[in-house]
């Protein structure tokens, strides 16, 4: 039978695994669905706004709430084989990425609510490689210290 994982063990895990899954939604985002706004057409682009704000909200909410969660429990109380410095500078990745989201990308798609525009519609996605990148970082860094714990 295996032993139960320490709770700081289980804490990286969940940060790794939400981690892992917004870094994947976040590059179908950047290459696949952003790019397609200009696609949709006038018409029918303030309902499309709409839906894809409510619908992405759906899909990430719980996964950026827990990783957010867990990788602040990391910078208090981790795994013995993960340095503090590991720990704060995942969460300082997660803190610009929330950054972005709150001052960046939300109010683009504010702006976007009102109608397609081609300017913000660009700077959304010129903006959104910010979330991109740090999401791809965060990915590496975890994926090392899951590495580092399991040896």
């Amino acid at each position: 039978m295996l032993s139960p994982l320490p709770l700081s063990t289980l804490m990286l895990l969940l940060n790794f695994v939400a981690t892992l899954f917004m870094t994947g939604v976040i590059w179908y985002v950047q290459i696949v669905h952003y790019p397609l706004f200009s696609r949709v057409g006038l018409a029918s682009f303030r309902e499309y706004e709409a839906l894809h704000t409510n619908l992405t909200t759906a899909v990430v909410l719980v996964p950026m709430l827990v990783e957010l969660i867990t990788a602040l429990y990391l910078c208090y109380e981790r795994p013995s084989a993960v340095s503090a410095l590991e720990a704060f500078v995942g969460a300082a990745m997660l803190g610009v990425i929330w950054l972005s989201t709150m001052f960046i990308q939300v109010p683009k798609h504010t702006l976007l609510s009102t109608g397609f525009d081609e300017k913000v519609h660009q700077a959304l996605v010129t903006t959104n490689w910010i979330r991109t990148i740090l999401w791809s970082l965060r990915s590496v860094l975890l994926t090392w210290l899951m590495l580092k714990v399991l040896r």
